[in-house]
């Protein structure tokens, strides 16, 4: 009988902190953790008793990576508990605001968190050497998602314009077309990303699984839709309660998501793609189709989806502003109490948040659930299914595949509690 512990302390190439023990009996896991360690940050808990106007810029501090995203959800939340209907300019100014954010996030994950993985490298740092002139594209596609967010939310981090029923200051139509002939430019950079991409060896590895993903009827859903899976779930946002639930593990500080009566889930670009192929840009489509990928079940070609959207992210963004002319617009409301709700998908998947407030505009009850939040649970479904193929590896090979399985999910470990330190114990 033979006994053996793997520990990761500490995942790399991660937004957050969080550890992975394993234990080995006789060549069989007897146990696995993903421990994740961050400290729990309340905010749902510090939203309650602040004025509704106060909501979007608390949330958007949750996350550095993707603000906006948070910021766009609570708004439309509230929006729909005061029974606000925001304009078209609006809706198209939040769009290319959150994809903005797309731009930003697949870039950052393809560049730099995830390709040294693939090509050998212990950081984008190190692979610069050899990969000059990847990473000059990478920092060009940053600059430009980073720029595109300060021009319609008034800086790079933490947008300032985003509020209930609109923006407090909007863009000029001159604006937009200047970064509108970047965007035109920045094309040929994503199309660069998905040759890169498409070179990668791609572990065989396979798990079925859920995928969740916003769908709408006629458009690549990103702040709108109803919440769709490859297991038959198709609900509007305001019965997600209804359906997705979450659990304590002792081990964490992130819940666990899951579907009612099913279990874990995907959320996340390549549940996207599987999901909403069909409505991709007609460029990003055809290679999408053209690779003969998707639908599939391999959680490591979500570096391959990222791809995708990130020229559907421009593409889409380059239809938005050739038919944008923002005209300044009244923004008026009456506060009343309600509940709301919204859903959007984030870089990292679907992002939920729902509100209660009362007749003075106070808020009573918030529910924020992050994308990281619904992935946590498949992450250690996902390492359950493939430590199993990395157990006589050198514990230094061990670790890094089991990081690449987690990284797979972009988490972003302070947005899920409401990364490697690996530990292998063999008995």
């Amino acid at each position: 009988m033979t006994e053996q512990a793997i520990h990761v302390d500490y995942i790399a190439r991660v937004e957050g902190e969080g550890a992975l023990k394993i234990k080995v009996k006789d060549n069989q896991i007897t146990e696995l953790q993903l421990r994740i360690f961050e400290p729990p940050r309340f905010f749902q808990g510090f939203l309650v008793g602040r004025k509704f106007d106060e909501v979007p810029g608390i949330v958007s501090r949750i996350c550095g990576i993707c603000p906006a995203s948070h910021q766009i959800t609570s708004i439309q939340a509230l929006e729909d508990a005061l029974g606000v209907e925001p304009s078209q300019q609006t809706k198209d100014l939040r769009l290319l605001l959150a994809l903005s954010q797309w731009i930003q996030s697949h870039t950052l994950h393809i560049y730099f968190l995830a390709l040294p993985d693939f090509l050998g490298y212990e950081s984008a740092i190190a692979m610069a050497k050899d990969h000059l002139p990847a990473v000059e594209r990478a920092l060009k596609l940053k600059r430009l998602g980073n720029d595109l967010t300060a021009l319609v939310g008034g800086r790079e981090v933490h947008p300032v314009t985003p509020t209930i029923g609109g923006f407090t200051s909007i863009p000029s139509r001159k604006e937009l077309q200047a970064i509108g002939e970047r965007l035109q430019e920045a094309r040929a950079d994503a199309l660069a990303t998905i040759d890169l991409v498409t070179s990668l060896k791609i572990p065989a590895f396979e798990r079925d699984c859920e995928h969740i993903a916003l769908s709408a009827d006629d458009t690549y859903a990103v702040n709108s839709g109803r919440l769709v899976s490859t297991k038959g779930l198709d609900i509007p946002v305001w019965q997600y309660r209804n359906h997705i639930k979450e659990r304590h593990i002792p081990h964490s500080n992130a819940l666990h998501s899951y579907v009612e009566g099913r279990g874990s889930f995907l959320v996340g670009p390549l549940a996207r793609v599987n999901l909403n192929m069909d409505k991709l840009s007609p460029a990003a489509r055809k290679i999408a189709e053209g690779t003969g990928v998707f639908p599939t079940l391999n959680p490591f070609y979500s570096i391959l989806a990222r791809a995708i959207e990130l020229l559907h992210s421009i593409d889409t963004c380059l239809e938005v502003i050739e038919r944008l002319d923002p005209q300044p617009e009244d923004i008026a409301y009456t506060v009343q109490a309600g509940q709301g709700f919204a859903i959007t998908e984030a870089p990292r998947g679907v992002l939920y948040h729902s509100y209660r407030i009362n007749d003075q505009g106070l808020v009573e009850e918030a529910d924020i659930v992050s994308p990281t939040a619904h992935n946590v649970a498949n992450m250690e479904e996902d390492l359950r299914a493939f430590a199993p193929s990395v157990l006589d590896l050198p514990l230094e090979e061990a670790t890094l595949k089991c990081e690449m399985v987690i990284r797979n999910y972009d988490p972003c470990i302070s947005c899920s509690v409401h990364f490697l330190r690996l530990e292998i114990e063999r008995e």
